[in-house]
């Protein structure tokens, strides 16, 4: 007899907000997003990327948007996580802000007491394969030290050139890998901003729209890219000097030019989550405050082209 599990109806105060993702291997995910439609999501985000890539903007942005009542949809378990217990942190810090977390094709709904409960031996066993992991581990080295064997690559314990070669040279194309896989999500923003937006303010309108990048990281992949000629040099010059008072117009061009469909309101609401005083004092940024400084840039020649939505 197959039983079929039936997804409890949502009550009228919840959102259904799908999630979506597919590889780079893959198709397009029409599949997964008709099936998060037929279980009532309203909206639906879809993302393209590695399931091991830690660079999901969209699901970052997602993430923070969620509010108290949402529930997170999505088909399988590895859609969402890297690995178990990335699953298990994402689901612990929605249920710290009231926000649920349903697979439909797994027995996972931490709105129901079945759900938790399943969730509750997943973690079990994410616990359990840690500590199996570490007892194997140290299990081998003991092992192979009784025969006198020492852990770890023989080449590189006798600092051959040829196997430090090797190594480095493997890294390498791990670490390029791993830009391409993530590079249009966030190398067009880079272009708009650099070089007459400090690596700073690029870093910080980068990770505001769900990046999670350091200055470092980032000259490091635009150098990487650079040497490839996958972008442009002209990315990795000095930022012209300007008076420190600029910095706001700068911050909010440079929001402007990164997401030209963002209104004035929104460029305020982001300039608050980044914690940034306005200009006129106050605790929260205006509409009006951001068109002054828009306006300023555009005398400028900071912004051209760029229309923002005066709301």
């Amino acid at each position: 007899m197959v039983r079929t599990r039936i997804s409890p109806v949502p009550t009228p105060s919840q959102r259904l907000i799908g999630y979506a993702r597919v590889s780079t291997e893959e198709q397009l995910n029409d599949a997964q997003v008709d099936e998060l439609r037929m279980a009532g999501c309203q909206i639906i985000h879809q993302e393209q990327g590695s399931g091991a890539s830690r660079s999901r903007p969209v699901l970052g942005k997602l993430l923070k948007e969620l509010q108290a009542g949402d529930v997170l949809v999505v088909v399988r378990l590895d859609r969402l996580a890297r690995s178990v217990s990335h699953l298990l942190d994402v689901i612990e810090d929605l249920e710290k802000r009231g926000v649920h977390f349903r697979s439909l094709r797994d027995p996972i709904d931490t709105s129901t007491p079945q759900g938790m409960f399943s969730l509750q031996v997943l973690g079990a066993v994410a616990q359990l394969e840690r500590a199996l992991i570490a007892e194997r581990t140290k299990s081998g080295m003991k092992a192979a030290k009784a025969r006198g064997r020492l852990a770890g690559n023989p080449g590189l314990r006798e600092r051959r050139p040829d196997a430090i070669r090797a190594i480095s040279a493997a890294r390498d194309r791990v670490y390029l890998e791993e830009l391409l896989v993530s590079v249009q999500t966030w190398l067009p923003a880079v272009r708009k901003l650099r070089p007459q937006h400090s690596w700073d303010d690029t870093v910080r309108i980068l990770n505001n729209r769900g990046h999670d990048w350091t200055v470092e990281r980032l000259r490091r992949a635009v150098h990487r890219l650079v040497r490839e000629r996958l972008a442009e040099p002209e990315l990795l010059a000095r930022t012209p000097r300007r008076a420190t008072q600029d910095h706001l117009m700068r911050l909010v061009a440079g929001i402007a030019i990164a997401d030209p469909d963002l209104s004035l309101r929104d460029i305020a609401a982001q300039l608050d989550q980044m914690r940034e005083r306005p200009p006129r004092g106050g605790r929260k940024w205006q509409a009006s405050s951001v068109k002054m400084l828009l306006d300023e840039a555009r005398k400028l020649g900071l912004i051209q082209g760029v229309d923002i939505a005066e709301r």
